[in-house]
């Protein structure tokens, strides 16, 4: 169980990998430690487990396919972008 998911969409390995690679220094930075990672072979979905918020970080594809917000249809959404409005 876990209190948030944090869903990402990347448009590359390279870009996946970046944005997992920030989130690892800047809460390690913030003294906060990753429970649990994977993903870092294929970049297709890296997964940062933090216990109480779990990071997927998905290719559009793969997000596509998983649908993990249709899973959790009933969960609250909040949708942030880095486009402006």
């Amino acid at each position: 169980m876990t209190d948030y998911f944090v869903i990402i969409t990347g448009d590359s390995d390279t870009h996946i990998k970046a944005i997992a690679d920030n989130i690892l220094r800047q809460l390690k930075n913030k003294k906060t430690k990753v429970y649990h990672k994977e993903g870092f072979q294929s970049l297709r979905w890296v997964l940062l487990d933090y216990v109480d918020v779990i990071v997927h970080i998905f290719r559009g594809e793969t997000r596509e396919y998983y649908g993990l917000e249709r899973l959790w249809a009933d969960a609250k959404i909040e949708l942030y972008t880095d486009q402006k409005q």
